[in-house]
């Protein structure tokens, strides 16, 4: 049997961990800049669109009492991970899907034993962390899916938990399932699908095998024999990624040379770190570098900078990043951002030496060096030159305090 776990309103969840008063209150969370609505709580959902540009909407958040927050990634990310360890406990296989769900699989449980069992995990993670979650079970990974909208349609009936274990339950609930629901079948598909009268997840399933091969690929009929009871989506193993973006919009435009400088500098060491992490190389960087889509005057180019041998030291990043910049940088414009992508991506175990130029060895030494103590100071406490001090600079009018990942900003409490 397969379980999803899933953090309800997480980013919203999140921020109400340490301000309880705002339980049952409605929240939205912004993106970078506080540009637009990244995450809504359910209370806020009849006020705000997803995606809603934040200055177009501040007098809905005022007139609808609706508590606005800046994204807070440090807090987020930090409760992600202590929920998923606490999944880990109960469950010896599991598949992070993304920050606020996972994948896990039962089947060490007995099947009479789940639905107990599950609603332990529940309260477990609820207790000990104070995120609400909602759990699905089901034979495969499409039909826990299923399951889950279910626990968290008709929260109150099930408690946030529900189980598929029987065929008549597995009907009942794709023919309640709306087909564009359906895990692994976007906006495209979904749409072709209507216009043949297939309306829900469980008409999907009646369709010929030839017929979703054909039109939907192998995919599709995985798709469809899982949705059918069979187990053929099975867990992923972690893959490295193909390419690494560093990028980010200004808080306010930037018309010199300098400051863009300092800011690329910060993102291609952002990416040469996440290459170490993953143990890769890179052979080449697309810089760009964009003004505002609402400026009179708009200028977006980039360009491919090609290394001479692949590398993941943040120096040589940095540096071929910056003759990016050079190429692209020109006066009189007001730019508003910039990022770094590395591609061409190789494990590092697979370098290829030249005779001719390669990497000085002390850089791998010394980035191991850096590395090492920022992990163990928490933070990027060592920088390279043409970096600001500050991580980042965005405009975050709404951030709340990062309370388990930094010691200065940790929870007050006072005692009369």
């Amino acid at each position: 049997m397969y379980g999803i776990l899933d953090c309800n309103s997480f980013y919203a969840s999140c921020e109400r961990v340490f301000k309880p008063h705002l339980i049952d209150k409605p929240i939205v969370v912004l993106s970078n800049n506080d540009g637009c609505v990244i995450a809504r709580s359910e209370e806020a959902k009849d006020f705000v669109p997803m995606g809603a540009e934040a200055f177009k909407y501040e007098n809905v958040f005022k007139e609808n009492a609706i508590h606005v927050f800046s994204s807070n990634y440090s807090l987020y990310g930090d409760l992600s991970t202590r929920v998923m360890s606490i999944l880990s406990k109960f469950s010896p296989d599991i598949e992070i899907y993304s920050i606020d769900e996972a994948f896990f699989k039962l089947d060490h449980v007995k099947e009479d034993e789940i639905a107990d069992y599950i609603l332990i995990i529940k309260n477990t993670i609820e207790k000990w962390v104070g995120i609400p979650v909602s759990i699905g079970v089901a034979p495969t990974k499409s039909l826990s899916k299923v399951a889950n909208k279910i626990a968290k349609k008709y929260f109150e009936k099930t408690h946030g938990i529900y189980v598929i274990t029987n065929e008549e339950q597995r009907v009942k609930a794709l023919k309640w399932t709306k087909v564009e629901n359906v895990w692994g079948i976007g906006r495209r598909i979904s749409k072709q699908l209507k216009l043949q009268q297939i309306y829900s997840a469980y008409n999907f399933t009646m369709l010929s095998d030839d017929y979703v091969r054909k039109k939907f690929s192998v995919v599709g009929l995985r798709l469809k024999q899982d949705l059918l009871g069979e187990p053929i989506i099975g867990f992923e193993a972690v893959k490295n990624k193909q390419h690494i973006a560093t990028t980010r919009t200004f808080e306010k435009s930037l018309k010199e040379y300098e400051p863009i400088k300092e800011r690329l500098a910060t993102f291609a060491n952002a990416c040469a770190e996440k290459l170490r992490i993953q143990h890769s190389e890179c052979m080449c960087l697309y810089v760009f570098l964009k003004t505002s889509s609402y400026s009179k005057v708009q200028r977006n180019v980039g360009v491919v900078i090609h290394l001479p041998y692949a590398t993941n030291s943040s120096f040589i990043i940095c540096k071929y990043a910056v003759k990016g910049l050079n190429q692209l940088f020109l006066k009189g414009y007001n730019y508003k951002k910039t990022g770094v992508i590395v591609m061409g991506l190789k494990p590092e175990s697979q370098h290829q030496f030249s005779i001719f130029e390669d990497e000085k060895p002390k850089h791998k030494v010394l980035m191991n060096v850096i590395d090492g103590f920022n992990l163990k100071c928490g933070t990027s406490k060592i920088k390279i030159a043409n970096q600001d001090f500050k991580t980042w600079k965005m405009k975050q009018d709404y951030l709340s305090p990062r309370y388990t990942t930094a010691i200065d900003e940790i929870i007050e409490i006072k005692c009369n």
